[in-house]
């Protein structure tokens, strides 16, 4: 099993201090693919939560070939611009504060100031049953200390409510993804049953999934951090997919 950090995490960096610091949804998944391509592997299990559930999720719409299943917490996250410029009713809008919050050079200079803080806010807001202790949360929250952190979430945020441009480079593909293709690969959904962070509901993201496709919602007070809250129902939906 592999587990990368995502740009802007842990030891990842950047081989230029020229290079634009860029968080939009398709780079992640192109970062995945060449990371894939280096490590020799034609096909793979994707699986991830939050982030990584967007980015495998990309994976499995625009390189199909490349994913033999998937699993994806809070199912299907393909976004885009033009939705995310979309207002929600008051009380949606009200649990995307942080987005707001990042729109701003106040939110910046603040996010590189308590990013740890923040992360533990988050925590505890997105999973609120989660009786996690200050070691489990170090150990994470360490990869947060990296240089471009701060700049790759607040160009992600921003991009996504049409506040940042992203590179030309990636127009195809996001062209592509702004239609919502449908994911055929085979894949196990999951969502925990105390999620406290912004998600979709199961029913609305069914019809995006035209391969063999199962729902499995993990109770037991588990919130937004499902792969490590529930880490055995995680393992064995990628198994379980595998065999698919």
């Amino acid at each position: 099993m592999i587990v990368p950090y995502l740009r802007g995490y842990g030891t990842t960096r950047f081989l230029s201090d020229e290079t634009f610091r860029n968080g939009q949804q398709s780079v992640l998944a192109v970062d995945t693919v060449a990371l894939m391509d280096v490590l020799g592997i034609e096909q793979a299990v994707l699986a991830g939560a939050d982030w990584g559930a967007r980015t495998a999720d990309i994976v499995a719409a625009l390189w199909p070939e490349r994913c033999s299943g998937l699993v994806s917490v809070s199912g299907y996250l393909i976004g885009s611009q033009q939705a995310g410029e979309l207002p929600l009713a008051p009380e949606a809008e009200r649990q995307w504060w942080y987005q707001y919050y990042f729109a701003t050079e106040r939110g910046r200079a603040g996010y590189e100031r308590y990013r740890r803080e923040f992360a533990r806010l988050i925590w505890r807001t997105a999973s609120p049953r989660w009786d996690f202790d200050d070691a489990t949360f170090d150990r994470t929250a360490a990869s947060l200390e990296n240089p471009d952190h701060v700049a790759i979430v607040i160009h992600n945020y921003r991009w996504r409510i049409g506040l940042g441009d992203g590179e030309p480079q990636y127009d195809a593909l996001e062209r592509r993804l702004a239609e919502a293709p449908v994911i055929n690969v085979p894949t196990i959904t999951l969502e925990g049953d105390a999620n406290g962070a912004p998600h979709p509901e199961p029913t609305s993201y069914a019809g995006k999934f035209s391969g063999p496709h199962s729902h499995r919602t993990v109770t037991g007070g588990i919130g937004h951090n499902l792969p490590q809250e529930a880490p055995e129902a995680f393992a064995q939906a990628v198994v379980a997919v595998h065999t698919q």
